[in-house]
């Protein structure tokens, strides 16, 4: 019996299938993690004072209804946290992040989340769940991440970004954040 032919189309979606089943792999079979997407390895980098760029911006309606603009807050620094629901990472960070939030609120840090893939019903039940005093703004469509570019990596979440009091990005944290190494940046960007 003579083998099937070979397609250019086989040839094509081996590498890519194997590219999908990399992504989503993981050792760690004590926590089942969501699939589809590629969980950070909680890489963080600080960006000195003279080695930052511009100054971001975007606009959001949180699931509360209200409007957020990055824009509006300078002067204060914002931390930004990249999330969703089922995203397991994100479950077990929200409690250092909530801590944080309450550690921070008096010293004029704004925090924000961007959930990439809720509608409002889950991403609600989370904040309600996890106590989530601050908002988020549902960017389902990629256009908050998009305007984030070179910042984000647009499928690693979670992710935490920490802006200055200029809206500029001075330090970003890729997976699940430590909370003494994200409270050690937020501190740092207070400071300048």
């Amino acid at each position: 019996m003579k083998p099937a032919p070979f397609t250019r189309r086989a040839a094509l979606s081996l590498p890519l299938a194997i590219i999908g089943l990399a992504g989503c792999a993981s050792t760690d079979t004590s926590d089942r993690y969501d699939t589809g997407y590629v969980e950070g390895s909680g890489v963080s980098t600080e960006i000195a004072l003279d080695k930052r760029g511009d100054a971001y911006d975007f606009t959001g309606e949180t699931f509360g209804g209200d409007t957020f603009m990055l824009s509006e807050k300078r002067g204060a620094p914002v931390v930004l946290n990249v999330w969703y629901a089922s995203c397991a990472p994100c479950r077990k960070e929200a409690p250092d992040l909530v801590k944080l939030h309450e550690t921070y609120a008096d010293k004029g840090v704004e925090f924000i989340g961007i959930n990439v893939r809720d509608e409002a019903g889950p991403a609600q039940a989370f904040e309600k769940k996890f106590s989530i005093p601050y908002p988020s703004i549902p960017d389902r469509d990629g256009s908050i991440l998009y305007a984030l570019r070179g910042q984000v990596s647009p499928n690693a979440v979670p992710s935490t970004l920490v802006f200055d009091k200029q809206g500029r990005v001075a330090a970003r944290i890729s997976g699940l954040a430590d909370p003494s190494i994200l409270s050690a940046m937020i501190d740092r960007v207070l400071a300048e």
